[in-house]
C-alpha cells in the first residue's frame, strides 16, 4: 500500500522510510506541507498518510484541513505526528481533519498498529463505497438485463420531453414486445426466457444512437427514447431494429431460439405528456401485435 511522509527533517524522514518500507509499504515523501498537499490532491494520492504537524510553507494541521474541505473521495486517512503533547494541541489537530496523531518520540510498534487501523478503516471505506454503487444500479438498473429500470427511463423520458418542447425538437418514442414470449417459457423454461432477454436487450442497446435512451418497461417490453428523430427517421430506427433483433436465432442451453419483434411508435406534440406519449406507443403496439406481429406501428394520434 503506498503512504504518504510529510517530514521536513531528512533524518526523520529517512528512518520512516526505511521502517516502513520494511512493512511492506510504498513509500512517497514531501518536504514541506505544501508538496505534501500537491501530492495529496493529485488524482493518484496515497490513502494513508503521516504528516508533521510543524512544516514551513504549511503546517500539518493546515494540510488536514485542506484535504478535508476538499472532499476527496476515496478517503485519505491522515496521521498527524507531533511532539505537543498537550490535550489542546490533540484536539486541534483532530478538529483540522486528522484521523489520529502519535506524540514523538513514538514506538514504532504503535505506529505499525495505528497504520493498521488506518487500513481497516479504508477497506471499510471502499466496502461502503461498492455497497452504495449497488445500491445506485439496484435503483437505476434492471437487474437481468443491465438497462435502465422503468423508473429511471420514464424520468429520463419526462426530462427529454421537456427538452424538445423547450427547443422545438422532435421526439420519439418506440414501446417494443418480444413476439410469443410466453410460449418461450412454456417451451424451453425461464432459464431460456432470461436469455432471451437479455440478448433482445443487448441487440436493442446496441443498435440505438449512443444518445437514445433504451429502458426494461416491465416483463418482455422495452421502452426507447429518441431525441431530435422525426417520424421518419424513428420508423428507419424502429424497423433496423426489427432487422438486428430476427435476423439471428439466439442461443441458449435449451434451443436455439428465432426472435421477432412488434414495435409501436408514437411521436411527440407540442403540450404532450409522457404519460399520453407511452399510452399512444403502447396503443401502437397493441395494434402490431393485433395485426399478425413483426412489424411497426405508427400511432394515429402522432399523424
Amino acid at each position: 500500500m503506498r503512504i504518504l511522509i510529510a517530514e521536513d527533517s531528512s533524518v526523520q524522514r529517512q528512518i520512516l522510510t526505511s521502517v516502513l518500507e520494511e512493512w511492506g509499504y510504498e513509500v512517497v515523501s514531501a518536504e514541506d506541507g505544501n508538496e505534501a498537499w500537491n501530492l495529496l490532491r493529485n488524482g493518484n494520492a496515497p490513502q494513508l498518510a503521516l504528516l508533521d504537524w510543524i512544516m514551513p510553507e504549511m503546517d500539518g494541521t493546515e494540510v488536514c484541513q485542506k484535504v478535508r474541505e476538499r472532499g476527496n473521495e476515496p478517503y485519505t486517512y491522515l496521521i498527524l505526528l507531533t511532539s505537543l503533547d498537550e490535550k489542546t494541541n490533540t484536539v486541534k489537530g483532530l478538529d483540522a481533519g486528522a484521523d489520529d496523531y502519535l506524540t514523538k518520540p513514538f514506538d514504532p510498534h504503535e505506529l505499525r498498529a495505528r497504520l493498521r487501523v488506518g487500513e481497516r478503516m479504508l477497506e471499510i471505506q471502499r466496502e461502503l463505497i461498492t455497497a452504495r454503487e449497488e445500491l445506485r444500479l439496484q435503483a437505476t438498473q434492471d437487474s437481468l438485463t443491465g438497462m435502465l429500470n422503468r423508473r429511471l427511463v420514464l424520468d429520463i423520458l419526462e426530462r427529454e420531453l421537456t427538452r424538445g418542447q423547450r427547443l422545438e425538437l422532435p421526439l420519439a418514442v418506440l414501446m417494443i414486445d418480444i413476439d410469443h414470449f410466453k410460449a418461450v417459457n412454456d417451451a424451453y423454461g425461464h432459464q431460456a426466457g432470461d436469455a432471451v432477454l437479455k440478448e433482445v436487450a443487448a441487440r436493442v442497446s446496441t443498435t440505438v444512437r449512443p444518445y437514445d435512451s433504451v429502458g426494461r418497461y416491465g416483463g418482455e417490453e422495452f421502452l426507447v427514447i429518441l431525441p431530435g428523430c422525426d417520424e421518419p427517421r424513428a420508423q428507419i430506427v424502429a424497423e433496423r431494429l426489427c432487422c438486428v433483433v430476427s435476423r439471428e436465432v439466439v442461443h441458449t442451453s435449451a434451443a436455439e431460439i428465432s426472435v421477432t419483434l412488434s414495435l409501436g411508435l408514437a411521436l411527440s406534440a407540442q403540450g404532450e405528456t409522457s404519460e399520453r406519449l407511452v399510452h399512444a406507443a403502447d396503443r401502437a403496439l397493441y395494434e402490431a401485435k393485433r395485426n399478425g406481429r413483426n412489424r411497426v406501428v405508427v400511432s394515429q394520434s402522432s399523424r
